[in-house]
């Protein structure tokens, strides 16, 4: 199997944990880094062994990179994107796509016009008790599912959103829990539930007055397929306390992954500190196997670096991906959705009425 030129886009703390898998994937040659700053770009290389660039299309062009991961704020996305796919590079992007949905459009855009593969991290889904939910779903041992439910309570202090200078704004973080935390929950319950018909929601500032941006959300929502779905994501939980995403089948039957417990993971100041595993499994013939699989679960997280390793997973798929011409496990297509979900319930807070689905750049 040949290797795929690698390089990153973005010297933050998340950086280091794409660092890493594209040094140690048998699929990926790491060449190059581009930060903004030279300092970062300079120290981040000469740690990796890689080259230093400032420029996307400069460092494509003089490395032969054939693939970038894109870890810059939110809002900075698009930029190195774009560049990349019209410099006939594919792309996988640091959760959410964009925090908009122009961007995301225009980031689908240029891949498709320079037939360039878009991908978003989205590495939650890989986790085993994730999988265990979709494979109940394709199996039909639910029926049809007719009820979701996605929650997030968890923390974040004022030391939090001092670490880095463009978090709490709108225009440098592009939201709040919304557009950073959240994400990962949202899209594994689009995942789970299917297209969406319609969202109604409100979000708020609880307790961060030192921020712009909201630290709880509330929605209900409507699928295409007639089923309901009800969200709740917040940082104003002292100490953290869960995420959570559930499904109800039409026979009865509900299946449910704990992702994050505790202490919630910050990359480069807090760790992962509880195994995800499946809290819900009311299918007739498989109750008893909850703590079967819990024990696996805690056993392959405690066994290798779970901050890691399940980024490792996703890049992997995404490198497998564009050797084989496919698509991989987590689209572009699906990094809007989420966009899109979030663009809803904040439009649905300022218009205060529900607001249907698909939605457009305004």
């Amino acid at each position: 199997m040949r290797k795929i030129k690698t390089a990153l886009v973005g010297c933050g703390k998340v950086g280091h944990l794409h660092a890493a898998a594209l040094k140690t994937l048998p699929e990926s040659e790491f060449v190059a880094v581009c930060a903004r700053t030279p300092e970062k770009a300079k120290a981040f290389a000469e740690k990796y062994h890689v080259a230093p660039f400032q420029d996307v299309r400069e460092m494509i062009a003089k490395t032969g990179a054939e693939a970038i991961l894109v870890c810059t704020p939110h809002p900075q996305h698009a930029e190195p994107t774009i560049a990349a796919a019209q410099m006939g590079a594919h792309a996988l992007v640091e959760k959410p796509l964009a925090s908009s949905l122009a961007d995301c459009d225009a980031m689908l855009a240029a891949a498709h016009e320079n037939n360039t593969i878009l991908s978003t991290v989205c590495q939650r889904r890989f986790y085993p008790p994730a999988q265990r939910i979709r494979r109940a779903i394709d199996e039909g041992k639910l029926g049809k599912p007719v009820l979701g439910t996605a929650t997030m309570f968890g923390w974040r202090d004022e030391k939090y959103y001092q670490s880095d200078p463009w978090r709490g704004s709108w225009e440098h973080e592009g939201g709040g829990v919304l557009v950073n935390q959240a994400p990962h929950q949202l899209d594994m319950l689009i995942w789970f539930m299917g297209e969406i018909e319609e969202v109604f929601g409100y979000w708020a500032n609880l307790n961060h007055p030192y921020i712009e941006v909201e630290d709880t959300a509330v929605a209900a929502v409507r699928f295409k397929n007639g089923a309901l779905g009800n969200i709740i994501v917040s940082n104003s939980q002292n100490p953290a306390i869960n995420c959570r995403v559930s499904v109800h089948g039409a026979n009865g039957a509900s299946v449910g992954v704990q992702t994050d417990g505790g202490q919630m993971f910050v990359p480069g100041l807090v760790n992962i500190s509880e195994a995800p595993y499946n809290d819900l499994w009311t299918i007739r013939g498989e109750e008893k196997l909850l703590p079967q699989w819990k024990e696996e679960d805690a056993k392959l997280f405690s066994s290798v670096n779970p901050m890691e390793y399940f980024h490792r997973l996703q890049i992997q798929d995404f490198l497998h991906a564009i050797l084989e011409k496919r698509a991989p496990a987590v689209t572009g297509e699906d990094g809007r959705r989420t966009v899109e979900l979030f663009t809803a319930i904040y439009r649905a807070t300022r218009d205060k009425k529900a607001i249907p689905f698909p939605l457009r750049p305004e």
